[in-house]
Order: structure tokens, then C-alpha cells, then sequence
């Protein structure tokens, strides 16, 4: 936590400045494209939000948006222009952990936060990062423990061929046998691969009693497709979704993933005021053909914390932002949810969802009350 004190002599001679500037470096280009440019509109949405409330110490936030293009030595280059170019004061962005990673030591040199709002592995706990999506014991081991109970012991885990899905399925099978589940395979596919034929072969082969899925990015149009095309419903053998939300659900289209699952901490079909009010108001920025999803809620909720953490601070200070950020409490449209104040991720309500055939998810599951984030759940 040695960075905890630190600053850039910068960040003070911008605060004179007539705005504030943040940047947003998500993917606009590549397999991750369509998960970043929706995530990028609840971050716009939020901005906007705030400056018509008055922004933010007298000032009005100023986006710089940058395009990670799905690689992460293009998160890396553009992190440091964003920084030593744009001179923006913290960074809304990353969507993939590889790309998480490229980025952390760029933010941590510089003394800045990284708002990170995606479920991930875990193993982390950098004091240069805010993490807003779910960490493991808060997404796949309640997805593993429900399939369990619901399908059978028989799992198979296929995944990306990257760090999250290869961590996530080191944890899911060093938990396994407290469950009493065996493990019928674990296979992965590159990022953006479509041909799935030899999976699906394994699969069969398998017999799993169900799928934990973690393939992220366009992928998951070809992986769901070649189950479709095999005649594997979800009645035969149902995937439980690490990386789909509704946004997904339009491109993979619902005649390929009615009935599967999702495990994620918000659905766009939360009853709540809150959630209307957030949906509404989203539908009526981008078009009511659009849909919200977790990632699009949590960096939206995301933008709102530093709002809330900036005027409690009454400077833009990383460090003192970093500083005032840990406790805070928000009225998401999840819910309330909270940055525990030791390791900067947050407490969340984890929730399993079932594709319906209007393209949005009935939760089937959800914990009695938020989890406390654990980036650390077994031992190292």
C-alpha cells in the first residue's frame, strides 16, 4: 500500500483547469467490441449525469475516449497516452483481465486509479485499482455450487484461452470435491475462434451434467451456434454463463441460448425503482432496441462511487480520492452496494438468471444479501 500516499505534482496544477478530464479506454474494435462500446455508453451516461447536476467541484467532467481494440499492448500504449498526453486525472476501463494487467503497472507508476468494473479472477489486490465486477466467490463459485445442486455432478469447463478462464477453472476445481463434483473435461478455444466443432465433439463425449462457461467476447456466437447446430438444448446439457449478458443475448440471438444461464450481479429484469429509472433512462439516451447488462451498470455505478468519493474528498486527488472512495456506500440500480474498505472491490448481491425468450433473464437464484468481495477465497 505504498502508493497509498502518492500523487502526481500534475493532478494539483490541472485542478485550475475549467474541467476535468477522464479517460475511457475500452475496446472499440476487435473480438471484445461489442462488450466494450456498451459499457463505454453507461459510462457516457453517468458523465453526463453528473454534469447536469453541476459536475463535480465547480467543474464539468471532460470523457477522453481511447480504443484498447481488444489487445493489450494497445490498452498499455493508449493508457500511457491517456495519461502523459490527455493528462486525465483517473480511467474508466478494461475489459478482459489481460488487458486489466497491461494497464496496472502503468496506473500504479503514475499514482492513478483504474476503475475496473467487470467479474474477474481474482488473485489481485492492487491499491491503484477499483474493482467493481464480481470477484470469484461472488460470481463462479455460487454458479458452481447452484449447477451442482440443480444438474448433477458431472461439470465441464470450457473457456477462452486466456488468464481469467484458466485462473477461474484452477478455482472451480480445487473446490470440486467439497462439492462432490467431478470434473468431465476443461477445454479452450482462442479468443475470437468460431469453430467449435472439435468442443462440441468433446462434449459429447463427456456427458457432462452441465457446462460452466467461461468464453468471453464474440466467441460465445460461435460456441452457442455449434451447440444449437449439434442439438444440444439446454434441456440436454445446460452452460452456465460467466461472460453473456442481455447485450450478448441480441448477437448470439435467443433461439441458441433459450434456457441457459447466466450468473452475474445485475439483470436488466430487477423489479426495483431504481432499475426502471436507470433502464428508462438508458433506452431513452441510445434507443429502445437497446438493453442494459451487469458490466454496463457497474461502470455506470462506478462513475457515480468517484462522483461520490471526489466531493467527499473535495479534491481530485488520487490519493485522497483512494482514500475516501473505501466504505462508500451507492443506490445502484442492482441495489446498495458498497466498496469494502480493505482490498477496493465490492459488495454485491451475486444472481442466476435464465434465458427467456424475450431476450432477458428470469433470476432463478440469488443470494440472501450482498457477498463480501474475496479476491483471495483459497489459500495461495
Amino acid at each position: 500500500m505504498a502508493l497509498s500516499g502518492f500523487s502526481s505534482p500534475l493532478s494539483f496544477a490541472r485542478d485550475s483547469e475549467a474541467f476535468i478530464k477522464v479517460g475511457i479506454l475500452h475496446s472499440l474494435s476487435g473480438t471484445l467490441a461489442t462488450n466494450g462500446q456498451s459499457v463505454v455508453d453507461g459510462i457516457l451516461m453517468a458523465i453526463d449525469e453528473i454534469n447536469e447536476q453541476g459536475g463535480l467541484l465547480g467543474k464539468k467532467i471532460l470523457p477522453v475516449i481511447a480504443d484498447g481494440a481488444s489487445d493489450p499492448k494497445t490498452f498499455e500504449r493508449n493508457a500511457e497516452a491517456l495519461i502523459g498526453s490527455d493528462h486525465v486525472h483517473t480511467i474508466f476501463g478494461c475489459w478482459s483481465s489481460a488487458n486489466r494487467k497491461s494497464v496496472l503497472p502503468i496506473v500504479e507508476r503514475e499514482g492513478l486509479l483504474l476503475w475496473y468494473p467487470v467479474q474477474y479472477e481474482g488473485d489481485e489486490q492492487s491499491p491503484a485499482i477499483m474493482y467493481g465486477g464480481a470477484a470469484p466467490n461472488q460470481q463462479i463459485f455460487p454458479a458452481l455450487q447452484w449447477g451442482i445442486q440443480q444438474f448433477g455432478k458431472r461439470v465441464l469447463l470450457v473457456g477462452s484461452d486466456y488468464l481469467f478462464p484458466r485462473v477461474a477453472n484452477r478455482l472451480i476445481k480445487k473446490i470440486l470435491p467439497n462439492h462432490h463434483g467431478i470434473l468431465t473435461g476443461e477445454l479452450y478455444q482462442p479468443l475470437g475462434k468460431q469453430d467449435f466443432q472439435p468442443i462440441i465433439h468433446s462434449i459429447k463425449l463427456a456427458k457432462p451434467d452441465f457446462i460452466i462457461n467461461t468464453i468471453n467476447g464474440d466467441s460465445n456466437q460461435g460456441f452457442f451456434q455449434s451447440l444449437f447446430d449439434a442439438n444440444l438444448t439446454a434441456h440436454d446439457i445446460p452452460v452456465i454463463s460467466t461472460s453473456i449478458g442481455e447485450d450478448e443475448l441480441q448477437r448470439i440471438g435467443i433461439e441458441h441460448t433459450f434456457g441457459h444461464y447466466s450468473v452475474w450481479n445485475y439483470f436488466q429484469s430487477i423489479d426495483s425503482p431504481s432499475n426502471h429509472r436507470f433502464v428508462t433512462n438508458f433506452k431513452r439516451r441510445y434507443g429502445q432496441d437497446r438493453v442494459t447488462g451487469d458490466p454496463i451498470e457497474s461502470a455506470y455505478s462506478q462513475v457515480h462511487l468517484y462522483a461520490m468519493a471526489v466531493r467527499r474528498a473535495g479534491t481530485f486527488s488520487p490519493s485522497m480520492i483512494r482514500q475516501t472512495v473505501r466504505g462508500l456506500i451507492f443506490g445502484a440500480p442492482q441495489g446498495l452496494i458498497r466498496i469494502d474498505p480493505e482490498n477496493q472491490h465490492t459488495w454485491k448481491v451475486t444472481r442466476i438468471g435464465r434465458v427467456q425468450d424475450n431476450g432477458q433473464f428470469a433470476v432463478v437464484w440469488k443470494s440472501h444479501e450482498p457477498l463480501r468481495p474475496d479476491p483471495y477465497p483459497l489459500p495461495r
